[in-house]
């Protein structure tokens, strides 16, 4: 039930491989003339050269070397070193493209007839990595019966006291399950308002949920993980969920104040205060290895949250208008839209000069509308170009060593440091957040479940229907492609389509068809900044993170990540039952 495997196999020990790792014995016949070389290349290296991965010596028979098998790989075999990378128009005497090896596998790559032909078989068999998502589920269903079972023992042997129960409970009895829950949504009521929204919570909870997961590893699996470069990964739904629902939230929270005639001097006095903690708070988790000023980073996830809210809160405030004065009905019908029409006018001035500077001014020594990792990307003709003009400003405004040190592409592309959150990407994050208020604004404006639902499935197909048609409905090959490290704005629009689809279903489940309370998620929704700061603090921590052994599997590693996951749901279970609520 998880991907086991004995430990010897032709000598070679398959417990030494890390996670997503196989040997590979190349062999070659005796009396070689010279050495021969292996290059590979992954799959997510997108126009990459083959990079040199060993010689080959003459001498040994057999050579046996480690391989990342998490995804496809070519193999190449050279009778001459190239350099670090080999191009298609080097003499290859064999190669292999798109070869599917799998986690804990033999291959052996037999060079045959002094280099005249090559086969690559398999000798024993890869595991199988999704096993553990069984195993895992079957401990939970074990799990929640146990914790069943408890409860109901004992509810029962605290009414084995009570021999003649009376209809009404008195004090310092059990509550029956309808009454617990009854007791639960008068407490939720005292602390939330009345006609707050289940859904958004849940909307919260999951996004923060799911952070914590991917953060911790998310069971080693490449789907989840951040996509390398352009491509939508699970990770990468995470932030702009958050976004989006900030964005929610800020009409929401601003009508109550507009309402009161709270003058807008002291309202958006409290806006910045608000955007500058959590501006604050993101650069001191930033030195939590260490505050050294030299290499400090500046910016990150909080630092871009302070900024797009700061923008997008003032801009409603000074251009908020109650009613739209106007009898058409296209209008009225409509009436959510054009309500936000001088915001809509100044987010999309900011993303058009944003689109003007990608699309027309090249980084120096660069090409115009270069949004590539640079590094070994399109046969290393462009190294230096991590992120086109957008990397470039990030570079200049901050410096190199002000910047996120370990982005994926660093490793997969040989390319620069890069920063995913740089200051340049906080323009198309603005209209991230906007997106968010203009479904906040749906809501206030609409009361009625279908109306609200009618909106979000149309702007949820509206959006994916354009950043479809801006990546060119692909990975690499559209006009702007889907890059969560670039932040484009076809992933400002894939992601803000998906969150659309996702508060629709929640909102459907939730507050229409009561079909579900949001639990456990609804707890982490109301205290995501306790759990984002507290979960990155804590990251190498017992009793949240643990190692036992080598931890060298996906079953390991994502019971892991899942352990920290609910550990920290409970936390947040109990703040809810002390009532504790904390927001900036």
């Amino acid at each position: 039930m998880i991907e086991y495997t004995v430990r010897f196999f032709r000598g070679l020990d398959l417990w030494s491989l890390a996670v997503d790792e196989a040997f590979l014995n190349v062999t070659h016949s005796t009396g070689a003339a010279n050495d021969y070389y292996l290059y590979t290349l992954s799959d997510e290296c997108d126009k990459c050269p083959f990079t040199k991965l060993q010689r080959i010596s003459a001498v040994k028979k057999s050579t046996v070397l480690k391989v990342d098998v998490s995804r496809r790989i070519g193999l190449r075999i050279l009778d001459r070193d190239v350099g670090n990378y080999s191009f298609d128009n080097d003499t290859v005497l064999c190669q292999f493209s798109n070869a599917q090896l799998g986690e804990f596998g033999v291959y052996d790559l037999s060079i045959v007839q002094n280099g005249a032909s090559c086969t690559l078989e398999t000798a024993k068999e890869p595991v199988n990595i999704y096993l553990p998502f069984l195993t895992i589920v079957l401990i939970a269903f074990v799990a929640f019966g146990i914790i069943r079972l408890a409860r109901y023992g004992i509810r029962r042997s605290r009414m084995a006291g009570f021999p003649q129960p009376s209809a009404r409970p008195e004090a310092g009895d059990a509550p029956t399950t309808e009454e617990h829950d009854k007791q639960e949504a008068e407490t939720s009521a005292q602390v939330t308002p009345r006609k707050r929204l289940q859904s958004l919570d849940t909307f919260r909870g999951i996004a923060i949920m799911l952070m914590i997961f991917v953060n911790s590893g998310g069971g080693h699996y490449w789907w989840i993980e951040h996509a390398t470069w352009n491509g939508l990964h699970v990770a990468d739904l995470v932030f702009p969920w958050f976004l989006f629902i900030m964005g929610v939230c800020v009409p929401i929270s601003l009508r109550g104040q507009i309402n009161r005639n709270v003058p807008r001097r002291t309202i958006l006095s409290h806006i910045a205060v608000r955007s500058l903690k959590l501006f604050v708070i993101g650069l001191c988790l930033n030195s939590i290895n260490g505050p050294s000023m030299a290499n400090l980073r500046v910016f990150g996830v909080l630092q871009r949250f302070g900024i797009a809210y700061f923008v997008v809160s003032a801009v409603h405030l000074f251009c908020h208008e109650q009613t739209v004065p106007s009898q058409s009905r296209l209008l009225r019908a409509n009436e959510d839209i054009f309500r936000l029409k001088k915001q809509w006018l100044i987010v999309g001035l900011i993303t058009f000069v944003y689109l003007v500077v990608i699309c027309i001014v090249p980084a120096p020594g660069c090409p115009r509308a270069y949004f590539g990792p640079g590094g070994k990307h399109l046969f290393n003709a462009f190294p230096n170009c991590t992120g086109g003009i957008t990397g470039y400003i990030d570079r200049f405004a901050l410096g190199m060593a002000h910047l996120y040190q370990h982005p994926t592409a660093r490793y997969v592309y040989d390319a620069m440091p890069f920063d995913p959150e740089g200051p340049f990407g906080c323009l198309p994050t603005i209209l991230q957040v906007f997106l968010g208020l203009q479904c906040g604004c749906t809501i206030l404006g609409f009361t009625e479940h279908r109306q609200r639902l009618t909106r979000f499935a149309i702007w949820s197909l509206l959006l994916g229907l354009i950043a479809g048609i801006l990546c060119g409905f692909s990975k690499n090959d559209g006009w702007i492609p889907v890059n969560k490290n670039l932040w484009s704005l076809s992933y400002v629009l894939a992601t803000g389509s998906l969150a659309y689809l996702l508060l629709m279903l929640c909102y459907y489940v939730i507050d229409v068809k009561r079909a579900w309370n949001g639990r456990p998620f609804v707890y982490a929704g109301m205290n995501a900044i306790v759990l984002y700061v507290g979960h990155t603090v804590f990251h190498k921590m017992l009793p949240w993170h643990w190692r036992i052994g080598t931890m060298n599997t996906h079953f390991m590693l994502t019971l892991e990540s899942l352990w920290n996951t609910v550990l920290w749901n409970l936390i947040a279970l109990y703040l809810y039952k002390r009532k504790i609520f904390y927001n900036l």
